[in-house]
């Protein structure tokens, strides 16, 4: 696979605006800017307007949700779209409740997504496909990953990838299949919603057309960045994956990326 975007967010150094979970909000930071992009994590519906105009990308993520939260992302969502500024969805465990249900079904109607990112039960939720997911873990099912990724990307417009042992990346024609990635990853809380702020991060920087290898190169280095950060890594070791994680966004290069992706177009 071309990595042809990582040197770019490096470079250009995108404005990452986060409305996200008080779970993942200080990982997804440091992630970003260990990969070179520069967040804001804001949740104030009184400043929406001007932060999400002047970001480089918005990302939305509903792990801990409440009204006011909600109206602070409609607002965003509106004012990148207004802005031409684009917008990712992370719907952490979009089946689980109704108030996710809801609220993704109404982010999903009001907003306009570059890229919506989640793993298999939340996006086979979104795509109305039966899943046995264990809250906002992805938990077990039988249905075809390649077809939801497909389906949600048709319905909605959007790039859809769904993120697991192997991760789907489509724009409802073509889909890349992404084999790199490491079993600590699950072991990290907010591991998921840290890969929605680098995929935002790619977005802010894909060329017009292009947003589809964006998002397929966005969780392909951040896979091989996992892989790497697990060498000499036990299983038991998640801590100490988690911050080795930090330090390899950091590190990797376009090559080392380049020569470990596995991907399959399909």
């Amino acid at each position: 696979m071309q990595i042809k975007y990582l040197d770019q967010v490096r470079a250009r150094n995108p404005l990452v605006h986060n409305i996200t979970n008080i779970v993942s909000a200080n990982f997804s930071a440091n992630g970003l800017l260990a990969i070179g992009a520069s967040p804001i994590m804001a949740d104030s519906v009184d400043e929406m307007d001007e932060l999400a105009a002047a970001s480089s990308a918005v990302v939305l993520n509903i792990g801990t949700l409440n009204v006011h939260k909600v109206e602070a992302m409609l607002a965003a969502g509106k004012s990148a779209n207004r802005a031409g500024v684009p917008v990712v969805l992370d719907p952490v465990g979009a089946g689980f409740t109704a108030l996710r249900r809801d609220t993704t079904a109404r982010l999903l109607r009001e907003i306009r997504f570059a890229a919506v990112r989640g793993n298999a039960g939340e996006m086979a939720h979104i795509a109305g496909v039966a899943w046995q997911a264990k809250g906002v873990d992805a938990g077990s099912g039988s249905a075809d990953l390649q077809e939801i990724a497909q389906r949600i990307a048709q319905q909605h417009g959007c790039i859809a990838a769904i993120s697991g042992e192997t991760d789907y990346v489509s724009d409802g024609s073509r889909t890349a299949k992404l084999n790199n990635g490491t079993p600590l990853f699950p072991k990290v809380t907010a591991s998921g919603c840290l890969l929605s702020t680098v995929v935002g991060a790619f977005a802010a920087v894909a060329a017009p057309g292009d947003m589809l290898h964006a998002v397929a190169e966005a969780c392909t280095v951040y896979a091989v960045a996992g892989e790497l950060a697990a060498q000499g890594l036990q299983d038991t070791q998640s801590g100490s994956f988690a911050v080795s994680l930090i330090d390899h966004l950091g590190s990797i290069s376009a090559r080392q990326a380049a020569d470990r992706a596995r991907v399959e177009w399909i």
